[in-house]
C-alpha cells in the first residue's frame, strides 16, 4: 500500500524558497523527512508565486522547485466548486481562502493524507464528517 499523501500549504512553499524566512530551515528539513511527492493545488501555486514574485530571486528559485517535481497538482477546482464553495461559507468569518478550501477538500477526498502547513487555521477547520485534519506544522502556528 503507499504511504499516505502530504498535501502542502502555500506558507511551506514560500519558506522552502525564501531562505531568510524565519521557518525556512524548519520547512526544509520537513521536506527531506516526508515522503514526496507533494500533493497541492493551483490556487496554492498562485498564493505562492504571488509571495515570492517581488523577492531577489524568488522566481527562479520557485521555478525551480516546481519543475524538480517535488509538488505536483491534484486538484480539480472545477469538478470541486460545490463542495469548496461549502467550505467557503461555512468559514467566512475566519475566513477562509480558496487555498485552504481546495485544501480541505483534497483532505476530504484522501483522508489518509497529512496537510503541511504554517497556518494555525487549520487547527480549526473541520471535515464535513467534522474530522480534524492531521497537520504537520510548528507548535506556534
Amino acid at each position: 500500500m503507499a504511504e499516505p499523501a502530504v498535501i502542502v500549504d502555500t506558507g511551506p512553499l514560500v519558506a522552502f524558497v525564501v531562505k531568510d524566512d524565519e521557518r525556512h530551515t524548519w520547512v526544509v528539513e520537513r521536506f527531506k523527512q516526508l515522503p514526496a511527492p507533494f500533493k497541492t493545488c493551483e490556487a496554492v501555486l498562485t498564493e505562492a508565486f504571488f509571495l515570492v514574485a517581488r523577492l531577489p530571486q524568488g522566481v527562479r528559485r520557485y521555478c525551480e522547485l516546481i519543475e524538480s517535481g517535488l509538488v505536483v497538482t491534484a486538484f480539480d477546482l472545477l469538478a470541486e466548486r460545490a463542495a469548496v464553495a461549502e467550505l467557503v461559507r461555512k468559514y467566512a468569518s475566519v475566513p477562509m481562502a480558496l487555498a485552504d478550501a481546495c485544501l480541505v477538500r483534497m483532505f476530504e477526498k484522501d483522508p489518509r493524507s497529512t496537510i503541511f502547513t504554517l497556518d494555525g487555521h487549520f487547527r480549526i477547520y473541520r471535515t464535513r464528517g467534522r474530522r480534524r485534519l492531521p497537520c504537520i506544522m510548528p507548535e506556534d502556528a
